[in-house]
């Protein structure tokens, strides 16, 4: 894990402010002040997983709270998927399968390097009801195993008003497709 300077932190700090004190439709009954002191305390690990949110031009927010540890969830809220982080296949072994064109990385070790955890469906679906997220774009979700055994993998969008998930090959890859994370703080 690489570390945030102080003025990188302080950067994201303000950057998450702004984007929470816009969005107050996300979480109407979150003070910002409850956000700074968990942010203030939250380990370098996690400041570093919002860090590489935000410069991969995630737009992280928060949009909930998690009921049982009373964590904060912050998600990727660009209106499309991440551009920093699109044009990858599914995992190791998709990418390790493919003969040409390979892409540059995969969603899972992307995602563990940035110390993000990637949205599965239920989790996409809970994004989606704080805003209309990927209506050009798809992102990429985590998958259950029993699918990715099969050799595919999950997406999601939002089109024609409502949440459509799909099933790609997961060695698959697109310009248009990437993933969004979340963490709970």
């Amino acid at each position: 894990m690489k570390t945030v300077t102080k003025e990188q932190k302080e950067h994201l700090l303000e950057s998450l402010e702004k984007r929470f004190k816009a969005n107050e439709v996300r979480h109407a009954t979150i003070s910002w002040k409850d956000v700074l002191i968990r942010l203030e305390k939250a380990t370098e690990k996690a400041i570093y997983a919002l860090f590489t949110m935000e410069e991969s031009e995630g737009e992280p927010d928060v949009i909930g709270i998690d009921l049982k540890t009373k964590a904060f969830i912050f998600c990727d809220c660009a209106a499309e998927s991440p551009k920093g982080r699109r044009s990858l296949c599914y995992d190791q072994e998709a990418l390790e399968s493919r003969k040409q064109n390979k892409p540059a990385d995969n969603v899972v070790e992307v995602a563990r390097g940035m110390g993000v955890e990637i949205l599965d469906e239920e989790a996409y679906r809970q994004l989606q009801r704080v805003g209309k997220f990927d209506t050009k774009t798809s992102s990429w979700l985590r998958t259950p195993a029993e699918v990715r055994d099969l050799g595919g993998a999950l997406f999601g969008d939002y089109r024609f008003g409502r949440v459509f998930v799909y099933h790609n090959g997961a060695e698959s890859y697109y310009a248009a497709r990437g993933f969004r994370g979340l963490i709970h703080i």
